[in-house]
């Protein structure tokens, strides 16, 4: 397999890939270390991964640079990801004991009834490439803690930083037989699926997911799916910081290149205050600069992989084709590296793919609307349901439009945003199940119950 730069299209590395013989492998050995490892005391395990992210934060200056290369995020924002996933597992590795404890729940003469977390054994963690370290504490660090065994597969777009987390979760004291990386595409991918596994853990897109979902279904064991999403965001016309705001959502919708499941992907503005937003945010946006991810001071690098400009060029065209008016960027940008134009459209409609369709790139509608009502509406309008936001200086106005969106998080006055301490989850196509705080931990256990008399 080749691993390529997405911002110069040289090859970084070429790496031998995992075949049926060397995942059977890997697998077998799993099954024998975490009988092992759910031995080895909840305070054990927590002190582990908590080395596992004092190494990372140690050593942020060259896995960032890893990061940057076979991904394209600009430096600073592969930093911010990488402190970001350390907090993470702070918060995971602090709250562990409290979720995961045996519970007492009948405390009588005679009777003790209690419930055990005990681990579902050893787990798939299909992951995703465009935030390989935040997605991938998500799921194998609780994993860890509950007591499971891991065979996590990066992405073939994120291989290398995969093998970084492997190497210093190794380092922090995590046994081989505990936790294995699968290297290599879809049909590495397959195998996992064609495995035994007691649980299955994916973050991707909804295509995917779904095949992922139908495959296991007659194995009658856990199965997770953190999919994509096209997040709303309405500005009311009670904000009172018109420019503040088109700045903070323009970087919701544009930051990691607008590569990321929770990005603002579509923007509904009250008409009055419409016109001064949209000027707003193409002027923050065009504030930004586009270049190469290791040169200080770039917002956007390239995108991570070379079909996805076909994909956003569709959506640019056809939107035109049916109306949009392009206010900046609109295609890709010749010579080496697989970079777009931040692109801003308007004269949009929700019968546009760009509307429509997860676009994940530096691409965004803005589309005008008369009042709340409207705005429902149109946010309601999708097959998916991951974030929702409202930025208004009345709380109560926007919690009860937020009420009305079935979405798994919902924003005030903020957007792309995650906390480990609340549950991270989608509805519809943009998945199912839960992934940080209690849910989270618990989402890695087989609660048992206990009714003990004497």
């Amino acid at each position: 397999m080749k691993i390529i730069n997405p911002a110069t299209e040289e090859i970084i590395k070429e790496i031998n890939e995992d075949d049926t013989a060397s995942v059977l492998t890997k697998y077998k050995l799993l099954t024998e270390g975490q009988k092992k490892w759910q031995t080895v005391s909840l305070g054990e395990r927590a002190n582990r991964l908590k080395n596992f992210s004092e190494s990372l934060q140690s050593t942020i200056e060259p896995l960032a640079a890893v990061l940057t290369a076979e991904v394209g995020k600009p430096l600073q924002q592969s930093r911010n990801e990488i402190n970001g996933a350390c907090a993470r597992v702070q918060w995971l590795t602090a709250h562990a004991e409290k979720y995961l404890a045996d519970e007492t729940m009948v405390l009588e003469k005679g009777l003790v009834e209690k419930i055990k977390y005990e681990p579902l054994g050893v787990i798939a963690n299909i992951s995703a490439w465009n935030y390989p370290y935040l997605v991938g504490v998500n799921v194998f660090v609780p994993a860890l803690l509950a007591g499971n065994a891991v065979m996590y597969k990066p992405s073939e777009y994120a291989t290398l930083t995969g093998l970084e987390i492997e190497r210093i979760l190794k380092k922090a004291g995590i046994p081989d037989e505990v936790f294995q990386v699968a290297v290599g595409g879809k049909e590495v991918g397959e195998i996992l699926l064609n495995t035994s596994f007691d649980g299955y853990f994916f973050t991707g897109s909804y295509k995917t997911g779904k095949y992922i979902y139908e495959k296991v279904a007659s194995k009658m064991v856990p199965c997770q799916c953190e999919l994509g999403g096209k997040d709303p965001l309405y500005v009311a016309d009670d904000i009172a910081d018109v420019k503040a705001v088109a700045a903070g959502t323009a970087d919701g919708a544009f930051y990691n290149n607008g590569q990321s499941c929770c990005a603002v992907e579509r923007i509904y503005v009250h008409q009055k205050i419409y016109d001064q937003y949209v000027e707003e945010f193409v002027k923050e946006l065009k504030s930004w600069k586009q270049g190469s991810p290791t040169e200080a001071g770039v917002y956007f690098g390239p995108l991570t992989r070379q079909d996805q400009g076909r994909v956003l060029q569709h959506q640019v065209e056809e939107a035109v084709r049916g109306g949009a008016k392009i206010l900046s960027g609109g295609k890709p940008i010749a010579g080496k590296g697989y970079y777009f134009e931040p692109t801003v459209l308007v004269n949009v409609n929700n019968q546009m793919a760009i509307m429509r369709d997860e676009s994940f790139g530096p691409v965004i509608g803005i589309m005008k609307v008369k009042d709340d009502d409207e705005a429902i509406r149109l946010m309601q309008d999708t097959e998916y349901g991951l974030t929702a936001s409202v930025y208004s200086s009345d709380q109560q106005r926007a919690e009860n439009i937020l009420q009305q969106i079935n979405s798994g998080t919902g924003y005030w006055n903020c957007c792309d945003r995650v906390s480990a301490a609340v549950p991270w989850s989608g509805r519809k196509h943009s998945g199912f199940g839960s992934t940080l705080s209690h849910a989270g931990l618990r989402a890695f256990a087989k609660p048992k119950a206990y009714h003990l008399r004497g």
